[in-house]
């Protein structure tokens, strides 16, 4: 198994551990670090349309994260 292998593995046990959680925060956050890892076995793959999904995901993700830091605030 090589670091490609290894980064791929990663990013879809993150994501299927993800939609294992109750707590959409924690969802998020999870999924997130899914994302990214996709992302990155996405660069290492040259795969654009891997990188592009999950670069987009991530964004949609923090934006929701933000969004509700920020209106727990107030």
């Amino acid at each position: 198994m090589n670091a490609v292998d290894i980064i791929g593995y990663a990013a879809m046990l993150a994501l299927m551990l993800s939609f294992t959680m109750k707590d959409i925060k924690k969802l998020r956050i999870i999924n997130t670090v899914g994302c990214i890892l996709f992302v990155i076995y996405g660069l290492m793959l040259n795969s654009w349309p891997i990188i592009i999904t999950n670069a987009f995901i991530t964004i949609v993700n923090f934006y929701h994260l933000m969004k509700k830091t920020i209106n727990s605030k107030n």
